[in-house]
Order: C-alpha cells, then structure tokens, then sequence
C-alpha cells in the first residue's frame, strides 16, 4: 500500500469546481465564534461540495488569518455570504424553496441516521454556537432538527466535527442523485 500522488487524486481547479454541480446543501453558521471551525467548515463544504455556506452574526469572514490557515483555500472556491443574523438567511433560504434542518438536541429532534432527506430537495444546515447551540429564535423557524447519536460522557461535538458528520450522512443518502463530477 502506498499513497497516492496529487496527480492520482485527481483535484479540480478552484475556477472548475466553482462550474462543478454541487450537492443541494447549505451550510449556516449560527453564531460560530471559532474562526478555525469556520475555516474547518469551509475545507469540509469543499470536500463535499456543496452549495454554499452562510456566516451569520458574529461569525468571521473571510479573510482573517485563522480562517485562511484551516481552510487551506477553500475560501477560493466554496460560494459563501454574510447575513447580519441567522434569521436573515434563514428568509432568504425558505424563500428560495429550502428545508431548513438544525443540527442540534432539542425535545423534537430526530436521530439523524433515523432522518432521510427528500431526493431532489434543498437543504440548510444550522449549526450552532459552540457555547449555546443554534439559537432559539432560529430553531422556532426550523422545519426539523437532526441530532447526532452519541455515546460518551459527552453529549456535544465540536461545530466542524458535528459539520462533517452531517454533510456526510446527508450526502450519502442522497447517492441517488447526480453525483459532482
């Protein structure tokens, strides 16, 4: 066994992943105050290449310095906006035919291996503050909410491991539709 080369892996262009069909997800941070997990959300939309990501309220924009480190470029390529709150983007994202998820523990939320997104339907993500989860006044405006099982002593992820865990389930329950070539 060995590992494979660049050339092998096959990598687009930051100029041919911007055309490359993406999967029907958006990423929303909530609030984030880590610019590394922001910058981890970004390397990690890159990774599954989805839509967009929206950084809300507090969360940093880039380009700060943390955020370029741990995103190693993917503030290039992934598409990303700013609203002043997570509400704001959440209108815009309904308006725009989303279905907006939260990824987060309430008395109403689903296991996620127990969700199954709807084949050809638009979906935003919220992940919350580190400290304080996604907001109340944005879980009222959620359609459902999605937890991640655990096992341990603690019951929290941190947001860009919780953000990888989600978008990889997600997308691979939507295998079905056109994969990003």
């Amino acid at each position: 066994m060995r590992k494979r080369t660049m050339e092998e892996l096959n990598r687009l262009s930051v100029t041919d992943f911007k055309s490359t069909e993406k999967f029907p997800l958006t990423l929303v941070l909530d609030n984030v105050r880590s610019l590394h997990n922001v910058g981890a959300a970004f390397r990690t939309a890159d990774a599954f290449a989805i839509e967009k990501i929206w950084l809300c309220g507090i969360t940093g924009r880039p380009p700060q310095r943390e955020i370029t480190k741990t995103a190693l470029g993917s503030t290039e390529s992934v598409t990303w906006a700013y609203a002043a709150t997570t509400l704001e983007a959440i209108a815009q994202l309904k308006a725009a035919g989303y279905v907006v998820v939260a990824v987060e523990q309430t008395n109403q939320s689903q296991d996620l291996t127990a969700f199954h997104p709807v084949p050809n339907q638009s979906y935003a993500l919220i992940m919350g503050n580190e400290v304080f989860g996604v907001d109340d006044e944005v879980l009222a405006l959620c359609d459902a909410a999605v937890e991640i099982p655990q096992f341990g002593t603690k019951h929290s992820l941190n947001v860009s491991v919780a953000a990888g865990v989600v978008l990889w389930d997600f997308i691979s329950k939507m295998s079905g539709a056109p994969r990003p070539s």
